[in-house]
């Protein structure tokens, strides 16, 4: 039994399309994952996960890559945060934003303070999704640990987060300025007419094919002029394929 038989496997119970991740990668990943939990064959492990409430979440963190933290690459997010002001913010007051594949929920709610401070009066709706149902469940939540918060300035700690012991929760007016829902990248259609789509650190892991195709959606669903943000790691070299035209470094402008 091999890795397209699990692939297949994946796509009917969990509805995640392995076959768009670069096969290299994804296969080292279930390896690992496998080796950890000590199955040494694809229907061992299969079966573990058929069974395993606790192993079947792990399969799933790990392959939907659910890492972030507030303002990733901080001297990146600056770059965002000037563009929102000089460009998104100077004649629209109720911005549509949408934060891609948002895991815990860090990067839209690092959005939702910083417009919180400088358009205090806007109706902006942010909406975040991710394929993962229970990452969007602690996102909702808003409680963070130390090293999820460590790019959080003392003045957002200060007016946007309780303190209890080791947790940091997120203040409800935060909150409320977000819209969580599960939202598959490969699989589903795009909502449209977006100022800003913020996607970072997740399309690297798709093979050529599925990146051109989300990049082409992304294009479709913004206005024109809107932002596209993505990862460090992210640059997209043909992005006048795309329709885009370079706005910094990892920002790209809807032509």
């Amino acid at each position: 039994m091999d890795m397209d038989y699990f692939e297949k496997w994946v796509l009917k119970e969990f509805n995640i399309n392995l076959s768009a991740y670069k096969s290299n990668q994804l296969h080292r990943r279930i390896n690992s994952l496998m080796s950890r939990v000590g199955s040494s064959s694809i229907q061992e492990y299969i079966e573990l996960l058929k069974k395993d409430p606790a192993q079947k979440q792990k399969f799933l963190d790990f392959i939907t890559i659910n890492v972030s933290e507030f303002f990733r690459n901080p001297e990146i997010f600056e770059e965002l945060k000037e563009k929102l002001k000089s460009e998104l913010l100077k004649n629209n007051n109720s911005l549509k934003i949408w934060s891609a594949a948002c895991s815990i929920g860090a990067e839209p709610y690092s959005i939702a303070m910083y417009l919180d401070e400088v358009s205090p009066g806007g109706r902006h709706k942010i909406i975040a999704t991710d394929i993962d149902n229970t990452i969007i469940e602690r996102a909702k939540k808003g409680e963070y640990v130390d090293s999820e918060i460590k790019n959080v300035k003392k003045q957002y700690l200060d007016k946007y987060f309780t303190q209890m012991g080791d947790k940091y929760t997120m203040s409800s007016k935060i909150k409320n300025m977000v819209t969580f829902k599960k939202h598959d990248l490969i699989l589903e259609s795009y909502d449209k007419d977006f100022d800003l789509i913020v996607c970072r650190n997740v399309v690297i892991y798709f093979n050529q094919d599925v990146k051109d195709n989300i990049y082409k959606k992304f294009s479709e669903s913004l206005k024109k002029g809107g932002l596209l943000f993505v990862g460090a790691t992210e640059s997209i070299y043909n992005y006048r394929d795309y329709g885009f035209e370079k706005a910094s470094t990892f920002i790209y402008r809807k032509l």
